[in-house]
């Protein structure tokens, strides 16, 4: 590895009191030549203090939300690479070293750390089944995806980080970060990491039922704009279809006594058929502004360096 790079190691905390100084030693021990950053996101304990008495940067995000604080840490960090972990110890700081040779050296733009977990508290059941079937959503919606698609361990370069505009607020982050690399066919990595369970006095701030709707919702947003053709097609093609079935006693009428005797139901069908045919065209329309913002991206990708193994 280049000792040159830049690295920096982003912390994004809230309430993490229990556990923030040994992620600290644990990622300066394993990474020593690393900046490490904790952004506090208005914790009511403290965690900024002991973050600080840590020997870390630590700096203050008011808007509520994980979304919020990468935002602001994307922005405001200059680096060559950036290794995103959470500030509760559930992450092996031990394995960052070997996702940062990765990156470097396979010119990855993401590696993801894959979470392994041998502790049953480390992983709630609803928390593997739900990230089971948004990985195989996202997969059949976008093509290709990667095998934890929640996992909030990853290695970035800066073109990754300086072309990721960061439109969510909150855990949703994760699978949008996803999609991102997905669209720009980025050269992207993974690498499995163990997973713990949270240190005692340490409390998950995640809640399945809710977080899982809000990322659904996202997936469902990023499909709609990534995808407009396919998105608003398949609404098209629902109206067709109804407009069809209402359409064919019509038709059969028509053609065995040359009659339409229900005007309402053709017109209904008449009204769907040229709906779907909007929904179709709004699609096609969409798509080429949606192709003018990835061309946009993909320049604000390009226009930052690979970071480069020492020769």
């Amino acid at each position: 590895m280049n000792d040159s790079l830049r690295i920096a190691v982003v912390l994004p905390c809230y309430n993490e009191e229990a556990a923030i100084t040994q992620t600290i030693a644990g990622f300066r021990a394993s990474l020593p030549g690393a900046t490490i950053y904790v952004y506090d996101n208005n914790s009511r304990d403290r965690t900024a203090e002991l973050a600080r008495a840590a020997g870390a940067v630590v700096r203050t995000e008011r808007q509520q939300g994980k979304g919020n604080v990468v935002r602001r840490m994307f922005a405001d960090v200059d680096a060559d690479v950036y290794v995103m972990a959470d500030g509760d110890l559930t992450y092996d700081p031990k394995a960052a070293p070997e996702m940062v040779r990765m990156l470097v050296d396979e010119q990855y733009d993401m590696v993801v750390g894959t979470r392994q977990h041998e502790v049953a508290e480390a992983y709630r059941g609803g928390h593997v089944l739900g990230n089971r079937l948004f990985t195989g959503l996202l997969s059949s919606l976008f093509g290709r995806s990667f095998t934890d698609i929640f996992s909030g361990y990853r290695v970035f370069s800066r073109r990754f980080v300086k072309s990721f505009p960061v439109l969510s607020a909150g855990f949703e982050i994760e699978t949008e970060m996803s999609v991102h690399a997905l669209e720009l066919r980025m050269p992207v990595g993974e690498v499995e990491t163990a997973y713990g369970a949270r240190p005692e006095g340490s409390a998950s701030k995640l809640s399945t039922y809710r977080d899982g709707w809000r990322i659904l919702k996202t997936i469902g947003t990023l499909y709609r704009v990534e995808r407009p053709v396919l998105f608003y097609g398949s609404i098209g093609a629902l109206f067709w279809l109804t407009a069809i079935i209402l359409a064919i006693p019509l038709v059969i009428t028509y053609l065995d006594t040359g009659l339409v005797p229900r005007f309402p139901t053709a017109i209904l069908a008449t009204g769907l058929s040229i709906i779907g045919v909007l929904c179709f065209f709004a699609g096609l329309i969409l798509d080429t502004v949606t192709r003018g913002r990835r061309e946009v991206r993909r320049l604000a990708y390009l226009a930052h360096p690979a970071p480069v193994a020492e020769k």
